[in-house]
């Protein structure tokens, strides 16, 4: 029987972060906050010290359009860290948190998996250092002041009817996305119509993620837009004056967690909006952090490059001036079958010809992100027992032919090792000047930036809207919000916004269902086709499976 992830990070034997901070990366006790033995946060005051540090060379990990088939874009994160080590770089990780949504829902923990994890797998995928927690109080505090405003008076004349600001919870749960508060008479206030999304969902998570200082940080908050007046003037948190409490909720988790993997490369994991429904993409903080630790450090970005990639580039490394040396592309043999066309029970089997038609898919993130984005990448190959060598030939003989190197990688069964050739390709990328384009201009109107996303990176043939958006999104134009970069939200599946269509869908129209200012974290959510901001368990979520043995050690954790 296979040993399973959680079992193989139970078997291994993590340096004391004390130990690992100070031998592999130079940082003193003093500047740690530990919490436990082998995690830790890295003290704010010790980051600000490294501003005058150089930077290392950024790699992003990104992937093709996900499928139930898995494609491994932490798991590859991590076995290149650890492969760059092997090769003789000084290389860091920097990733995402996991939510508590997807550990107890379909898609898992984010831990990596096999040989190629971070640890300690299970403190990490549960709670870990309460950052979420943190984010969740600071949300919920801004909403529960709010409702207190206007039951004390409603001095700043809310219009009820225009509060924008909803609660959120870190768990899957499709009951509360559409709800009704103050129910129960006059004492606990008006009732009016509310909802909850999840916690990666919430501004509060994308300016934790944004944010460069404490200082920054508070002002972010204070810019929040939570409502709108009787007289149709923005409400912010700054005007409830409760940002700065709910700065001090986040003090803490504005630092970056350090931990390691299961060959000691040091990783910091520090905040996780999803790709879907948010930015997807670590903190700031963090990357920034880790670029100055080490020569070289690896990142990755929330599902398909559509979406994570565009956002990473588009967004984060727009504010921040991060810009990245390559990319790698994560593709495995069963996900190209699937966009070709084959079942999921069937994937098992080989099929050169579903492997020709899924190769669309590989094509279109391989253009995005060399042609629009202009980055220097490579495809990794993430290696499943079930491949064929014919169906690797195949692969690399077809992308080969774009001028891209096709590298099978084994990291999952073999650790750093298996990822070694690699990160000797990683290294070659990373030694060649390129440099990052966007796809939109700063000054573009927002609709005009929404459809240069659909078309150039969606290989949609327009947008469109109801008359009532298209409205809201010329009064954030007019309001001034135009400079502000978008952040679409859509199925991660396919690049429509139809889950169903595989492969390299075009010609499709991308209707813009909604749209959210995010003030603070300053950038416009463009909600597409039915995604929702409050995911909802699957029929059988992994819940049924996680439980505690006789000893009260965690199983069924993955």
């Amino acid at each position: 029987m296979p040993i399973s992830d959680i079992e193989i990070a139970r078997q291994s034997h993590p340096h004391r972060i004390a130990d690992l901070a100070r031998d592999r990366l130079g940082i003193a006790d003093e500047h740690l906050v530990p919490y436990g033995h082998h995690k830790a946060k890295l003290a704010l005051p010790f980051i600000d010290t490294l501003a005058a540090r150089r930077e290392g060379k950024l790699v992003l990990v990104t992937a093709i359009s996900p499928t139930p088939a898995g494609e491994g874009k932490t798991t590859t994160s991590i076995g290149l860290a650890d492969a760059l080590n092997l090769i003789g770089k000084k290389a860091m990780v920097a990733l995402r948190e996991p939510s508590l949504g997807p550990v107890f829902g379909m898609k898992g923990g984010a831990t990596g998996g096999g040989l190629a994890q971070v640890v300690p797998m299970d403190d990490i995928n549960l709670h870990f250092t309460g950052d979420f927690n943190a984010i969740g109080l600071a949300n919920n505090l801004l909403a529960a002041v709010l409702d207190n405003h206007i039951h004390h008076g409603n001095a700043l004349g809310i219009d009820v009817r225009r509060i924008t600001w909803r609660r959120v919870v870190d768990m899957n749960d499709r009951a509360l996305r559409n709800i009704t508060v103050g129910l129960g008479g006059p004492a606990n206030g008006f009732p009016r119509q509310d909802g909850f999304d999840i916690v990666v969902a919430s501004e509060v998570m994308a300016i934790l993620c944004l944010a460069t200082s404490l200082q920054d940080l508070k002002a972010r908050l204070g810019r929040i837009v939570v409502a709108e007046t009787l007289a149709r003037q923005p409400v912010r948190a700054s005007d409830l004056k409760v940002h700065g409490a709910m700065a001090v909720l986040l003090k803490d988790a504005l630092a970056p967690n350090l931990v390691q993997t299961l060959e000691h490369t040091p990783a910091l994991l520090h905040g996780g909006p999803f790709a879907n429904i948010a930015h997807g993409c670590n903190s700031v903080i963090a990357t920034r952090t880790a670029l100055h630790l080490a020569d070289y450090v690896v990142t990755e970005a929330g599902f398909g490059a559509d979406l994570g990639a565009e956002k990473f580039i588009d967004i984060k490394c727009r504010a921040s001036g991060l810009r990245p040396s390559a990319a790698v592309l994560v593709a495995t043999v069963r996900a190209v079958k699937f966009h070709g066309g084959v079942e999921r029970a069937d994937l098992g089997r080989e099929d050169l010809p579903a492997l020709e038609r899924g190769l669309a898919n590989v094509e279109r993130h391989l253009s995005n992100m060399r042609e629009v984005f202009g980055l220097p990448c490579a495809v990794a190959l993430n290696h499943f027992s079930g491949d064929t060598e014919a169906e690797h030939a195949l692969l690399r003989d077809r992308i080969g032919r774009l001028g891209v190197a096709v590298l099978t990688a084994r990291h999952w069964a073999e650790g750093g090792q298996g990822a070694v050739d690699l990160a000797h390709e990683v290294v070659r990328l990373c030694d060649h000047a390129s440099t990052l384009r966007f796809a939109y201009e700063d000054g573009a109107p927002l609709w005009d930036k929404m459809r240069a996303v659909a078309t150039r990176i969606y290989g949609a043939a327009d947008i469109s809207a109801s008359a009532a958006v298209r409205a809201q999104v010329d009064k954030l134009q007019a309001a001034g919000y135009g400079r502000f970069p978008v952040c679409v939200a859509k199925t991660q599946y396919s690049f429509s916004t139809d889950a169903a269509l595989r492969g390299a869908p075009s010609g499709h129209i991308v209707d813009v269902r909604e749209v959210r200012l995010a003030a603070g974290a300053e950038f416009v959510v463009m909600i597409c086709g039915d995604i929702m901001t409050m995911p909802g368990l699957p029929k059988l979520p992994a819940a049924e499976r996680i439980d505690l043995d006789e000893q009260g050690l965690i199983v069924g954790l993955s």
